[in-house]
C-alpha cells in the first residue's frame, strides 16, 4: 500500500474524504469524536497517596515496621511509637519532595500553538489546534508552527524548519507535487508538514493526514512509552546495602539472643532485647538522611538552573560516564550566524570586519534587502540563514526595517530549489537595482563582472576558479555558503530571464555556532572522566566540524552516519564504539542503540537534547537531559533533568552536585555503621563475657534519634570541592561499601567501642545503673564528636570546622540533650540513668574524645603528601 507521500494530491484528498475547500463543522465533530483529541496522550501521574506508598518500599524500612509491630504485641508501644515516627517523617519528606518536583514541571509546560487557521466549508476561521481532525485544511504562514502532519496542496515559497524532529537547523523547501520514493525519510517528504514544525517563510495550504498520537511526534512518544524507566545507581546500591545489612542483623540479633538466654535471662526480657539491638544496628536514619540530602541538593540546583524531576536521579549525574549530546540547539545556538565574507579577492572572519567599509556594507545591504527575514526585540521570524543576515546587518549598525523602507521593494523572483536563487527589485537612491542571492555554483553562471574595491571588473575563468575554490573550502569545514549579486537595470517588468549579466560581490558562510559555553564545558567533560559524544540529524561535514571545533572529535576520533549505524551488526558497533565521537543523519531509533550499546559496556550514559526526536533516548538513558526553553514538551516529560537555561555548562555543575552527593551519603553511612557497630561489639563482649547488658533499650533508642540522625543530616550537608571534578566516574556496580569504608568502618567502630567498653568497666565499680550511664553517655558523645570525623577522608583541619556550620549546630544540639538527661534528675527515672558528679563529667567527656584524637592522627598520615 502507498504511503501518503507516494500519492497524488486528488488520491490523497479522497483517501481523508475532504476537499480544498476543507469540511464541514458537523463532519469535524463526528470526526473529533471518533479519532480523539488532536494531543499526545499523556500519562497520568501517581497520586499523593501512592507516592506516599513508594516511600516504604525499602528492606531496612520493612524490618523496621516488622520490629515495630512486634513491639506493640509484646507491650513496648513506646518503641513502636519512636520507629513509626521515624519512618513516617521520611516518606512524607519524599512525598512532598515528588509533588514539589512535578509542580516545577508544570510551571515549564508552555502551548506553543493554541489556534490554527482552517477552512471550513470554504470559510476560513480560527479553531484551538486540539480541534484538529483528518480531512482538515489549515493555512500556514511564516511564524506559525505546524500542529498536525498533513499532505501540501498549496505552496508559495514555504519552507518549514523541522529541527525539533530531524535535528537539521536548516529550513526545508516544501512543495505538492508527488514523491515516487517509497523509502524516502522523514527529511526528503518535501511534500509533507508535520506536527511542531516552526514555518520559516512564505505560505501555504495544508490537508491534515494524521492527528495526535499517529502523528510522527505520536509516533516517537510511543516509543518513548514502551521504553522503561531505570533505577538509579544510588537506589540499586542501596538496596543491595539493605539486603546485606537486614541479613547481618538479624543474625547478630538471633546469636545475642541465643547467648542472653543461655545467661539464663527470661524469654520475654532476652527478646525484647534483641529487638531493641535490632533497631539501634539498622540505620533507620539512612532513609530520611538520604531523602534530606537529595532534596536540598535538588533545590540549590534549581538556582543554578536545572530541576531533577526524580530526586534520585541526583546522584546518577555523579556516575555519568557517557553524555551523549544533540547538537542543534545543545552544543550550538540553533540559529544560523554568518562565519566568513569572502569578497575582493580576500576571506575575512566576520570578527575581523571593519564595520565602517564600504564595501561590506555593500554586500550587507544587498543581503538584508534580498531578505525577508525580521527580527523585533526577542521575536525572531523568517529563515535563519536570512536571519543570519539581519544579525550581521544589525552589527553594522543597521536596522532591517529602516533599510527596505528607504530601499523599496519593487518586485520579487522567491528563491525555488530549481534555479537556487531569489531576486529582489529596489529603488535605491532614484535608480532600479537588482539583488541576487543563491547557491554560488548557479549564481556564478549568470556572473559577467565582479565588484573589486570599487570597481566593475570583468569575470574571467581565473577568477571564477578562485570563487570556485574558495566555496568548496567552505563545503569541506560543512559551512553553508550564499553568493550574492547586483545589477542596474532599467524594466519594469521582472522574469526569471532578467538573471542575467549580474556583477557578483562575494560569498558568505555561515555555520549554526557552538554556544559560548560548550568548549570549556566539554573539556570539563574529559577532565571528570566523562566522554561527550555528539549525535545529530545534521550532515556528517558539519557535524564533525563543530565537533572538532568544541573538543568532542580529536585525531583517531572517527563520525559515521545513520545509514551505516544501521548495516553493522551489535558485534562491529560494539566493536567501534569507543571511537566513534559523532553519529550524523540518524533516527530515534538509532539515538537508542547508541544509548543502549553503550550501557551494554557497563557505562552509565546521560542524553541529552531539545527536540521530540531526543525523547525516546532521553528516556532510555540512564539520565536523560532536556531543554527547558527550546525544548519540546515530549522531551521535557522523558527527561529525568531540566536545564531552564538551556546551558551546556550546567551539566558539568550538575555532575560535582551529583559526585558531591554521593561522598556525602557515602560519608553519612559511614558516621551510621561506624557508631552502630561500635553498640553491637560493645554488646556482644558484654554479653559473651556474662557482663550485665551494657544499655536499655531506651538508650538506644535515643542515640538512634540524637546521635544517628542530626550529625548525618550534617554530613550530607558538606558543601563541594573542586577536587570532585578531578575525579573519575564511578563504575557500574560498585558497592557503596568498599573495602576502603568496610575498613574504615571497622577501625572507627572499635576505637569507639574500646572508649564505651571503658566507661563501662569504670561505672561498674560504682554499680550497674552507673555502668549502663557511662557507657550510654560515653557512646553517645563520641558518636557526636564522631560527626567531625566522617565530614571527610582529609583531617578536620585542612577541610575547617566552621566551613559546615550544620555539624557544629548537630553537635550542640546533641551535646545540650545528652548533659540534660545527666544533669536534670526529671529525666533520670525516664531514661534509666545514675547521678553523675562534675568528676564522671569530665571521665565521660574524656573518654568520648580519645577516638576522635586518634581518629584525627590517623588521617593526617594517611594524608600526609608523598615525597
Amino acid at each position: 500500500m502507498k504511503k501518503i507521500v507516494n500519492l497524488n494530491l486528488k488520491d490523497v484528498l479522497e483517501d481523508v474524504h475532504s476537499s480544498k475547500e476543507g469540511i464541514s463543522d458537523e463532519e469535524a465533530q463526528k470526526r473529533l469524536q471518533r479519532d480523539g483529541r488532536n494531543e499526545l496522550a499523556a500519562e497520568k501521574p501517581p497520586g499523593i497517596a501512592k507516592i506516599f506508598v513508594e516511600q516504604f518500599k525499602d528492606l531496612l524500612v520493612i524490618v523496621l515496621l516488622v520490629a515495630s509491630a512486634i513491639s506493640i504485641v509484646v507491650g513496648e508501644a513506646q518503641s513502636a511509637i519512636v520507629i513509626l515516627v521515624v519512618v513516617t517523617m521520611n516518606s512524607i519528606l519524599g512525598t512532598i519532595q515528588t509533588i514539589r518536583a512535578q509542580k516545577s514541571l508544570d510551571s515549564l509546560k508552555q502551548l506553543s500553538t493554541p489556534f490554527t487557521r482552517v477552512v471550513r466549508s470554504g470559510v476560513v476561521k480560527e479553531i484551538k489546534s486540539t480541534d484538529l481532525v483528518v480531512g482538515d485544511v489549515f493555512l500556514v504562514e511564516a511564524g506559525d508552527v505546524i500542529s498536525a502532519d498533513g499532505r501540501v496542496i498549496d505552496a508559495f515559497s514555504l519552507q518549514v524548519n523541522e529541527s525539533s524532529l530531524t535535528g537539521e537547523v536548516e529550513s526545508v523547501e516544501k512543495h505538492n507535487e508527488q514523491i515516487d520514493d517509497e523509502d524516502c525519510p522523514i527529511g526528503d517528504q518535501k511534500n509533507m508538514v508535520f506536527a511542531s514544525g516552526l514555518v520559516t517563510y512564505g505560505r501555504g495550504k495544508v490537508v491534515v493526514t494524521s492527528t495526535g498520537m499517529n502523528t510522527e511526534i505520536g509516533r516517537i512518544a510511543q516509543l518513548m512509552n514502551a521504553t522503561k524507566e531505570k533505577r538509579t545507581p544510588l537506589q540499586r546500591n542501596l538496596d543491595d546495602f539493605s539486603k546485606k545489612l537486614s541479613f547481618a542483623i538479624i543474625g547478630i540479633c538471633i546469636i545475642v539472643f541465643g547467648l542472653t538466654m543461655l545467661r539464663g535471662e527470661a524469654l520475654l526480657d532476652a527478646f525484647l532485647f534483641a529487638v531493641a539491638l535490632a533497631v539501634a544496628a539498622i540505620p533507620e536514619a539512612l532513609a530520611s538522611i538520604v531523602t534530606i540530602v537529595l532534596s536540598i541538593s535538588t533545590q540549590k540546583m534549581v538556582k543554578e538552573h536545572a530541576i531533577m524531576k526524580n530526586i534520585n536521579a541526583v546522584e546518577t549525574l555523579g556516575c555519568v560516564s557517557i553524555i551523549c549530546s544533540d547538537k542543534t540547539g545543545t552544543l550550538t545556538q540553533n540559529k544560523m550566524s554568518v562565519e566568513n565574507i569572502y569578497m575582493n579577492k580576500t576571506l575575512t572572519h566576520v570578527d575581523d570586519i571593519d564595520t565602517e567599509n564600504k564595501d561590506f556594507r555593500l554586500l550587507t545591504i544587498a543581503a538584508t534587502l534580498c531578505n525577508d527575514a525580521t527580527i523585533h526585540e526577542e521575536q525572531r521570524i523568517g529563515d535563519p540563514t536570512e536571519l543570519a543576515f539581519v544579525d550581521l546587518a544589525h552589527k553594522f549598525g543597521m536596522n532591517e526595517m529602516d533599510l527596505r523602507e528607504k530601499y523599496y521593494r519593487i518586485k520579487e523572483l522567491p528563491f525555488d530549489s530549481v534555479r537556487k536563487l531569489m531576486t529582489t527589485m529596489n529603488n535605491v537612491h532614484d535608480k532600479t537595482l537588482l539583488y541576487v542571492k543563491g547557491a554560488p555554483d548557479e549564481l556564478l553562471k549568470i556572473c559577467t563582472k565582479y565588484y573589486f574595491q570599487g570597481n566593475e571588473i570583468a569575470l574571467d575563468d581565473t577568477i571564477r576558479k578562485e570563487i570556485a575554490k574558495q566555496n568548496e573550502g567552505f563545503a569541506k569545514k560543512g559551512q553553508r555558503v550564499l553568493a550574492f549579486a547586483y545589477r542596474e537595470f532599467d524594466k519594469k517588468d521582472l522574469t526569471l530571464d532578467d538573471e542575467e549579466e549580474l556583477v557578483f560581490l562575494g560569498l558568505a558562510s555561515m555555520i549554526d555556532p557552538p554556544r559560548v559555553e560548550s568548549e570549556e564545558a566539554v573539556a570539563n567533560c574529559f577532565t571528570a572522566g566523562i566522554k561527550p559524544i555528539m549525535i545529530t540529524g545534521d550532515h556528517r561535514i558539519t557535524a564533525e566540524a563543530i565537533a572538532k571545533r568544541i573538543g568532542i572529535f580529536h585525531t583517531g576520533d572517527i563520525s559515521i552516519e545513520g545509514r551505516e549505524l544501521e548495516s553493522m551488526s551489535d558485534e562491529e558497533l560494539h566493536e567501534k564504539i569507543e571511537k566513534i565521537s559523532v553519529y550524523a543523519r540518524v533516527a530515534p531509533e538509532h539515538k537508542i542503540r547508541i544509548v543502549e550499546a553503550w550501557q551494554s559496556r557497563g557505562h552509565n550514559v546521560a542524553m541529552t537534547g531539545d527536540g521530540v526526536n531526543d525523547a525516546p533516548a532521553l528516556k532510555q538513558a540512564d539520565i536523560g537531559i532536556a531543554m527547558g526553553i527550546t525544548g519540546t514538551e515530549v522531551s521535557k516529560d522523558a527527561a529525568s533533568m531540566i536545564l531552564t537555561d538551556d546551558n551546556f555548562s550546567t551539566i558539568v555543575k550538575a555532575v560535582v552536585t551529583g559526585r558531591n552527593v554521593y561522598a556525602n551519603i557515602k560519608n553519612a553511612i559511614a558516621y551510621l555503621l561506624s557508631g552502630n557497630f561500635s553498640g553491637i561489639l560493645t554488646v556482644l563482649y558484654c554479653t559473651i563475657l556474662a557482663l550485665p547488658l551494657p544499655f536499655l533499650p531506651v538508650h538506644l533508642l535515643f542515640i538512634n534519634l540524637v546521635t544517628d540522625s542530626l550529625p548525618a543530616i550534617a554530613i550530607g550537608m558538606e558543601k563541594a570541592n573542586k577536587y570532585l571534578l578531578y575525579e573519575k566516574p564511578r563504575k557500574q556496580g560498585s558497592s557503596i561499601l568498599d573495602k576502603t569504608t568496610l575498613k574504615q568502618i571497622g577501625y572507627e567502630g572499635f576505637l569507639i567501642a574500646t572508649a564505651t567498653i571503658i566507661a563501662f568497666y569504670l561505672g561498674l565499680e560504682t554499680s550497674t545503673t552507673m555502668a549502663t550511664t557511662f557507657a550510654f553517655s560515653v557512646l553517645c558523645l563520641s558518636r557526636l564528636f564522631h560527626g567531625f570525623n566522617c565530614r571527610s577522608d582529609k583531617p578536620i583541619w585542612k577541610i575547617g570546622l566552621s566551613s559546615n556550620k550544620y555539624s557544629i549546630y548537630a553537635f550542640l544540639v546533641g551535646y545540650i540533650l545528652l548533659n540534660s538527661i545527666l544533669y536534670f534528675t526529671i529525666f533520670h527515672g525516664v531514661f534509666a540513668v545514675a547521678p553523675v558528679s562534675i568528676q564522671d563529667i569530665l571521665t565521660i567527656n574524656g573518654l568520648a574524645f580519645i577516638p576522635t584524637i586518634i581518629i584525627q592522627l590517623t588521617k593526617t598520615i594517611m594524608n600526609k603528601p608523598k615525597k
